[in-house]
C-alpha cells in the first residue's frame, strides 16, 4: 500500500512540469550522444541507469514558480545532472564500489581509468551546457559546486581518518555534498526564471534543506536490507563511513566498546559480524529514531517556505509531495 502512495506522490510531484520534463530529457539524451562508439558505448550506459530525476524536477518546479520554464531553466537542469551523474561516477571509483542504484557501476563495467574518464567528460560536458546559458553567474555557480563536491569528498576520506565520531563532521560532509547539489538547483531554477536576490536566497536554503532531508533518509537505508536499493546492511560502514543513527547512539550512551567497534569500521578493519553488531547497536539505542526527528525537523522547515514563499497552488502541491516522497521513499 506504501509503495503506491509514494509512486502517486511521484506522479504529483511532476504534474506542473511533465511537459518540460520530456523536453528536458530530449536536451540530456543529446548530451550524453558522442560518435566514438567506445565513449559513446559507455556515456549510453550511463544514460539508461537515470534514476527519478528529482534534481531536474526541483529546478523546473522552482522557475515554473516564477513563470513558464525557458530554454536556460532546461539548460540548468541539465548542466547539473551531468555534474552530478560525473560524481557519482568518481564517486563509485573512489568508493571501490561495483554497484550504483541496483546496477552496476561504470567501474564494474568497464574498469576504473574508463570510468574516470568518463566522469571528467561528463564534466566537462556539464560546463559546456552552462556556458550556453550565456551567463556567467551560471557558469561560476556549477564550477563551484564541482570544487564543493570533490572537497565533500576528500572531507569524507579524512574524516574516516579523525578519531572525533560527531555530528558536526557529519553535517559538514553533508553541506558540501548533497545539500550543495540540492541547493544549486533550487537556486539556479529561479535565477533561470528571473528571480530577485532575495528569492534566490532563500530559494538556495530551501534547496540546502532538502539536500540534508535526502541525505538522511540515504543514510537511514544502510540500517536495513533492501534489494530496491542496491546496497547491502551496512554497507556504509564497510566503506569506513559513519552516518548519524550511529553517530548518535554512539554519544548518546557513551558505550566504550561500541566506540572501539567503531574505530574499528574508520580503519577499516571491522569484520562483517562487526558491522552487524554496530548496526543493531545503533537501533537498538535511538539511532534511527533520532536521525528521522531531525530529518522531519527539516521538512518542517521546508513545509514553512513553501506556505510562506510558494504563491502557486499547483506548484505549492507539488513541492509538497516533492518533500513527502523524500522522505517516504523507499529507494
Amino acid at each position: 500500500m506504501l509503495k503506491h502512495v509514494v509512486m502517486d506522490k511521484l506522479s504529483t510531484l511532476r504534474h506542473p512540469v511533465e511537459q518540460e520534463l520530456a523536453a528536458y530529457k530530449e536536451l540530456f539524451d543529446l548530451a550524453l550522444a558522442h560518435e566514438d562508439d567506445f565513449l559513446g558505448q559507455a556515456l549510453n550506459y550511463v544514460r539508461q541507469r537515470q534514476g527519478k530525476m528529482m534534481r531536474p524536477i526541483l529546478v523546473l518546479l522552482m522557475a515554473k514558480e516564477l513563470g513558464e520554464v525557458c530554454k536556460n531553466s532546461l539548460r540548468s537542469a541539465v548542466t547539473l545532472e551531468l555534474l552530478h551523474t560525473a560524481s557519482l561516477v568518481h564517486d563509485d571509483v573512489v568508493d571501490e564500489s561495483g554497484e550504483r542504484r541496483g546496477q552496476r557501476s561504470v567501474n564494474a563495467v568497464y574498469d576504473n581509468k574508463v570510468a574516470v574518464l568518463v566522469g571528467d567528460y561528463l564534466l566537462s560536458a556539464s560546463l559546456l551546457k552552462a556556458a550556453e546559458t550565456g551567463h556567467i553567474r551560471v557558469v561560476e555557480i556549477i564550477s563551484r559546486l564541482g570544487g564543493t563536491l570533490s572537497e565533500g569528498e576528500i572531507s569524507q576520506l579524512a574524516n574516516i581518518r579523525r578519531e572525533a565520531i560527531t555530528e558536526e563532521a557529519y553535517f559538514h560532509i553533508i553541506h558540501h555534498k548533497t545539500a550543495a547539489l540540492f541547493a544549486a538547483c533550487a537556486e539556479l531554477g529561479a535565477i533561470s526564471a528571473g528571480g530577485d536576490e532575495q528569492y534566490v536566497a532563500r530559494a538556495r536554503r530551501f534547496g540546502e534543506i532538502i539536500g540534508e532531508c535526502f541525505q538522511i533518509r540515504d543514510d537511514i537505508f544502510d540500517y536495513f536490507d533492501s534489494t530496491e536499493i542496491g546496497k547491502p546492511t551496512g554497507n556504509d560502514m564497510a566503506e569506513g563511513k559513519l552516518t548519524l543513527p550511529v553517530i548518535f547512539a554512539l554519544n548518546d550512551t557513551n558505550d566504550s566498546s561500541m566506540i572501539e567497534l567503531a574505530y574499528k569500521v574508520k580503519n577499516r578493519t571491522a569484520t562483517s559480524g562487526e558491522i552487524s553488531r554496530l548496526v543493531a547497536f545503533a537501533k537498538d539505542n535511538g539511532g534511527i529514531d533520532y536521525a528521522k526527528k531531525r530529518m522531519e525537523d527539516f521538512h518542517l522547515d521546508c513545509m514553512n517556505y513553501i506556505d510562506e514563499q510558494v504563491s502557486s497552488k499547483e506548484i505549492k502541491d507539488s513541492l509538497k509531495c516533492y518533500l513527502d516522497y523524500v522522505i517516504q521513499r523507499k529507494k
